[in-house]
């Protein structure tokens, strides 16, 4: 019997450093203003379709948002992922990226993040398409920095090469959990696969071929030990990574993988500690944090 089928009764209900603050007064009204926007421009966002807890603050407080480009059907059935699954009826939306970097100008955002749903039924896995839209960004917004969480692209030809080709700011792939809980959480994909796009994006930029920060993050609370997610640390750090993000998974549905502990805000300081001494160069770890929380301090240019 294997990783998440042992875990024990699911957890209780979720404490109180788990409370999620909704906006008011300007915020709720900077919340609603860039919901309508991104519906009039026909845009995703990894935000909503995610559930994410923190898009109040992040939409209505710092008018920032996580792109989701590629559609809204994902080819892959992640444990965890509340994004509809299935087989999308088109290919990717030729006038999406000028769409999203319009977005971004509406906006005036100095950093943008763009993701994408999971699309193995596309030659390339969508490389093309994140290339375009980090170029339609830094086209309409020269002064905005473009970070980009992608897939795995399934081992798809110089998909990689193509996306560092556009000059993103960060590049970012998600390892997500540890090796033993790959199967339940991650049906589709490879812990050494993961590992192997970041280590590959990490010998690109010593080579001075890219010069994005690389960045990557796991969730907690799925059943993992404590000495797995060091040892998942220590693997993401020798891999070259330089960015490493860490949050409390929370279940998007009763049908979605159960919560097996919530993790206290003292272990995540724990982690980052950890995680300094490992030697990332930012570690943002915490109950509500989410791969692109905070993002904009994650860019190249910030100081640490």
């Amino acid at each position: 019997m294997s990783g998440l089928l042992q875990i024990e009764r699911p957890a209780a209900r979720r404490p109180e450093w788990l409370r999620i603050r909704l906006a008011t007064g300007d915020s709720y009204r900077n919340y609603l203003e860039l919901r309508t926007m991104v519906e009039e421009l026909r845009l995703n966002t990894v935000c909503a379709e995610a559930r994410c807890p923190n898009i109040h603050e992040c939409w209505g407080e710092h008018r920032t948002a996580t792109f989701m480009i590629l559609g809204d059907i994902c080819t892959r059935r992640c444990g965890f992922c509340s994004v509809t699954s299935g087989r999308p009826a088109a290919g990717a939306d030729p006038e999406e990226p000028e769409h999203v970097a319009r977005a971004v100008a509406r906006l005036g955002l100095k950093h943008a993040v763009v993701t994408s749903v999971d699309r193995d039924d596309l030659p390339d896995a969508g490389a093309a398409h994140f290339a375009r839209t980090i170029q339609a960004i830094h086209a309409q917004v020269p002064g905005c920095a473009v970070e980009v969480l992608t897939p795995d692209f399934k081992g798809a030809p110089k998909a990689l090469d193509t996306v560092l080709a556009a000059r993103p700011e960060v590049f970012s792939h998600n390892m997500e959990t540890v090796p033993r809980l790959y199967r339940e959480a991650r049906p589709g994909s490879r812990y050494e696969g993961s590992l192997e796009l970041l280590r590959a994006s990490a010998e690109r930029k010593r080579r001075g071929e890219t010069g994005a920060r690389i960045k990557t993050g796991i969730m907690v609370g799925l059943g993992e030990t404590r000495g797995e997610i060091s040892a998942t640390m220590r693997d993401i750090r020798e891999a070259g990574v330089e960015v490493f993000t860490v949050g409390q998974y929370l279940q998007p549905t009763p049908e979605h993988l159960p919560v097996a502990r919530y993790v206290p805000p003292a272990e995540f300081d724990e982690i980052k500690t950890e995680g300094r001494a490992l030697g990332f160069l930012h570690v943002e770890a915490g109950p509500l944090v989410r791969s692109s929380y905070h993002a904009h301090e994650h860019v190249p240019s910030a100081e640490f």
